[in-house]
């Protein structure tokens, strides 16, 4: 696999809680999207981005993979 899966097309909008790490899923391909679940082991060209939420609140992680700021939408989807 070359390239990230899309999951969706929308972003996942999650409340982070300040101090606790999150690890996004580059490939698109882990079941607890959209974090990882260690599924990319099996290809071995993606790693997690890992985010640490340094205040309580809600973020918006890219399903599409395809975000310029990652691990964030930042609205790609609709381009």
């Amino acid at each position: 696999m070359d390239k990230p899966l899309s999951t969706q097309k929308a972003p996942y909008k999650i409340f982070a809680e300040k101090g606790k790490t999150y690890s996004w899923c580059t490939c698109g391909i882990s079941i607890k999207q959209p974090f990882c679940d260690g599924s990319h082991k099996k290809d071995g060209k993606f790693k997690s981005l890992k985010y640490l939420a340094t205040e309580d609140k809600y973020v918006f992680f890219c399903g599409c993979r395809k975000t310029n700021s990652p691990p964030f939408c930042d609205g790609s989807h609709s381009k």
